[in-house]
């Protein structure tokens, strides 16, 4: 089963281009877009959550085609945190989570019902962050605020979830528990989750499927251990690397001299 497709889908801008992007992402499953540096990843993702028209071709989510669907539907369908770093108004965890139910409002009545608060408190319970619910957000740490930031996608209710590097600007602690409550919100809700990463072996390590695009074409797809060769190392990214495979994931070793053995070569040519 499906959740998104699209067909032969085209966008230039300035000097880059995608380029007849087809592609079919699997239903409640966690799909990663990679690849090299101004491959086109989260201009894609853009393109898939509206936020950029494509040039040609065409996309369908859950088999309807964006076009025919109203703001408010689109956003009860699908909820996208983009890559950010900007400063927010003085607004409470618990306000800003709030914003995820704006789709279920109309314009003259902005009150949370008790179906809201209800959503509101099960998403701050899932990411853990309903003990900073009367706390600044801008007070928080960036690990605290990315789990705030997915706790008001979750608050949306949709069946599809975007994110744009969602652990970008985190140390290594806070990337690998974003990445773990990513999971557990997909196994929980059987949600759909889409998200551009640079981390390939943390797209391997907890996507089911993968999409690599280098200089604005589809490379490859696939599940992980499929798609992640030397082959694909070496034409994607133009690195030598070794994969071992543990528990099914692909580890991926660069193959470098280590520096030790550099030390002593230069060493014997004195």
């Amino acid at each position: 089963m499906r959740a998104i497709q699209t067909d032969c889908i085209s966008f230039k801008v300035d000097t880059f281009q995608l380029k007849d992007i087809s592609l079919s992402i699997p239903k409640q499953k966690i799909t990663s877009i990679v690849g090299p540096n101004g491959s086109g990843k989260s201009t894609l993702l853009k393109i898939i959550s509206k936020l950029l028209l494509a040039d040609s071709g065409s996309i369908f989510v859950h088999n309807q085609n964006i076009k025919s669907y109203k703001s408010k539907e689109f956003a009860r369908s699908i909820s996208m945190l983009p890559q950010s770093k900007e400063s927010l108004p003085n607004l409470t965890v618990k306000e800003l989570i709030s914003f995820g139910r704006s789709p279920y409002k109309n314009f003259l009545n902005h009150r949370l019902t008790k179906i809201d608060e209800m959503i509101i408190h099960e998403s701050m319970v899932m990411t853990n962050t309903e003990k900073y619910q009367n706390r600044l957000f801008f007070s928080l740490s960036g690990g605290e605020q990315q789990k705030v930031r997915i706790a008001m996608a979750l608050a949306q209710k949709t069946s599809i979830l975007l994110l744009d590097e969602p652990t970008t600007y985190l140390d290594i602690s806070h990337q690998l528990e974003v990445m773990e409550l990513l999971q557990t919100i997909n196994e929980t809700y059987e949600m759909t989750i889409i998200m551009v990463l640079h981390d390939l072996q943390q797209a391997a390590s907890y996507s089911d499927y993968l999409i690599a695009l280098k200089n604005g074409e589809i490379a490859k797809s696939g599940s992980p251990e499929a798609t992640i060769t030397e082959t694909f190392l070496k034409n994607v990214y133009d690195i030598q690397a070794r994969i071992i495979f543990e528990d099914d994931y692909p580890l991926i070793i660069p193959k470098t001299r280590r520096r030790k053995d550099v030390y002593r070569h230069k060493h014997n040519e004195n």
